[in-house]
């Protein structure tokens, strides 16, 4: 069943994790209209007073959709995480519903893939968050940590002397260490364009972002003896 009349000025977000609700807070700021799905009713309660279409749900199904407004919403972002089937249905229903734009969120390549071939806008947070502020770094660089999810941070780190004269394919950087590089400073200049072949030094400073667990692993690497 398809909906005509969408509303482009109406944003529907489902799910409230840091993503989601950054992102509906931003729009209410914005003077939008949004609507809110999400099953944690404590999520709910911390934006009650500044959200005023909130709904707590079960399930994400047709009905719900419908019966909340969702589906009369110009776009429509799926900020679902963890839970990656639940992510594809919702996504999927919204879509099967004719909204015109909808996004979602992804976690991985792969998941990438399934949301595209339904016919979902893919966005991979984290890392265009990433980008974004690496991108500031080359004014303001006062980044030393930055969480952006239970498990998920950015993080600026010093180079130490095992990474002296050493190309990023030299190193495996990415498969080794299990982190991206997202900005690179040598003798004060910022890129931000990371290929395998550039060379790192002691004392450069990278922006890599990756799970909190392989960060401590890496910043153990760099600062052994």
């Amino acid at each position: 069943m398809k909906h005509s009349g969408h509303d482009l000025n109406s944003f529907g977000i489902i799910g409230l994790g840091r993503f989601g609700t950054s992102l509906a807070l931003e729009l209410v700021k914005a003077g939008k209209d949004v609507v809110v799905l999400e099953i944690d009713e404590s999520k709910l309660n911390a934006v009650k007073d500044i959200i005023e279409h909130i709904y707590p749900i079960d399930e994400i199904t047709q009905d719900i959709l419908i019966d909340s407004g969702i589906s009369h919403c110009g776009t429509v972002v799926v900020c679902i995480g963890k839970d990656i089937e639940s992510n594809i249905l919702a996504t999927l229903n919204v879509l099967e519903l004719g909204v015109p734009r909808v996004i979602a969120k992804a976690n991985s390549d792969d998941h990438g893939r399934v949301l595209r071939k339904i016919g979902a806008e893919v966005i991979y947070p984290e890392v265009e968050m990433g980008v974004r502020l690496a991108k500031s770094l080359v004014t303001l660089r006062t980044l030393d940590f930055l969480e952006l999810d239970e498990d998920i941070s950015i993080s600026e780190i010093l180079l130490s002397k095992h990474f002296d004269k050493k190309t990023v394919d030299q190193l495996n950087f990415r498969k080794r260490f299990k982190l991206n590089i997202i900005a690179l400073t040598h003798n004060d200049k910022t890129e931000v364009d990371i290929a395998p072949d550039t060379l790192l030094y002691a004392n450069d400073e990278i922006v890599v972002i990756g799970r909190n667990e392989d960060l401590k692993q890496f910043q153990d690497y760099n600062s052994r003896p």
